[in-house]
């Protein structure tokens, strides 16, 4: 861990060619202390770096210092900033070290290229909080520790011990074994087996975790694409879900997709409009989101869907359908 800090703090003298020991702290997030004890141990390793006193000063290394990283062509290294450029730090609880590799990708171009490159990874913005309508996304929020255990059974290949709160029940210690961590639309999952069952746990209804010493009962090979696509299709086909035939206009389909659970099937309708197979949690659910379209949706299937809207359109018509003078009378006789 320490010899990855080190690197780290070589990297970033390199970059930006002085820096102060409190700007250093924060960027490898340690404390001051342990920037100065790293500076001590790279000096002491030979890495040329040197303190410049007064107010502008601070730490920087000799110039022309090299260090032996693997080298990237241009391209290369465009697309990983660009990739490390979206919302990858919140996933698995793995910041620091994307912010540790992109440095290392910088650092790894020749010496012309490096500007450049860092120049254009800012032309791109990759999975922003909002979009065009200014619709927030909602991140889930999993406890640093929490994620950092979980990751880390997953990987040894250990049994997990997690306080899980599943829906509408109290949290509860379960033991499992880990499988292997899913995203999906910013949401997190561990898969994993319980008793020889498989399991899928969201991440955001654990409180606490616990990599324990045994090892897992899992198989040395997985292929997670297939485990979920499995998992997805039980899920969706149990329970009270309800499968509805649409017409939407195009403009509205992300929000269509944002509120369902998933989608079946999509074709172009002859008017221009989508024609959508779509899941939805429950008919209240159904309603519920077709109803946030207005006119610029329409259920198709099944009849009773069709019904459940008509009735509270019919009612919100008739609440507002005659004039305020109207409405007093009724109110006063």
């Amino acid at each position: 861990m320490r010899a990855d800090r080190l690197i780290s703090l070589v990297l970033l003298l390199r970059r930006h060619g002085r820096l102060t020991a409190d700007t250093l702290a924060r960027e490898l997030e340690v404390s001051t202390r342990t920037v100065l004890r790293d500076i001590e141990a790279l000096s002491a390793a030979g890495v040329p770096v040197y303190a410049e006193r007064g107010r502008h000063g601070g730490f920087a290394l000799l110039p022309g210092f090299q260090t032996e990283l693997t080298g990237l062509n241009q391209d290369e290294a465009l697309a990983l900033l660009a990739a490390g450029s979206g919302r990858g730090e919140h996933v698995f609880g793995l910041g620091s070290a994307l912010a540790s590799a992109m440095r290392k990708v910088v650092d790894a171009l020749p010496e012309g290229h490096r500007t450049s490159a860092s120049d254009a990874a800012q032309r791109f913005l990759v999975d922003p909080e909002t979009d065009l309508l200014s619709r927030r996304r909602v991140d889930e929020e999993v406890p640093g520790t929490t994620m950092t255990e979980v990751r880390l059974a997953v990987l040894a290949g250990h049994k997990l011990r997690i306080h899980y709160a599943a829906t509408g029940q109290s949290p509860q210690w379960r033991t499992v074994d880990p499988i292997g961590l899913v995203t999906v639309r910013d949401r997190s999952y561990l898969l994993a087996t319980r008793s020889g069952a498989d399991r899928t746990y969201r991440l955001s209804r654990m409180s606490a975790a616990e990599e324990l010493p045994e090892a897992a009962q899992r198989p040395n090979r997985v292929d997670l694409d297939r485990i979920w696509r499995e998992r997805s299709a039980r899920f969706l086909s149990g329970g009270d879900h309800m499968t509805v035939l649409v017409r939407v206009n195009p403009a509205r389909r992300e929000e269509l997709l944002d509120a369902a659970l998933a989608v079946r099937a999509e074709d172009p309708d002859a008017d221009g409009w989508l024609r959508l197979e779509v899941t939805f949690q429950d008919s209240r659910h159904a309603v519920w989101a077709l109803w946030q379209l207005g006119t610029d949706a329409e259920a198709l299937d099944p009849p009773s869907l069709r019904t459940s809207l008509h009735d509270r359109a019919t009612a919100m018509a008739a609440r507002y359908g005659g004039s305020s003078r109207e409405r007093d009378a009724n109110s006063s006789g």
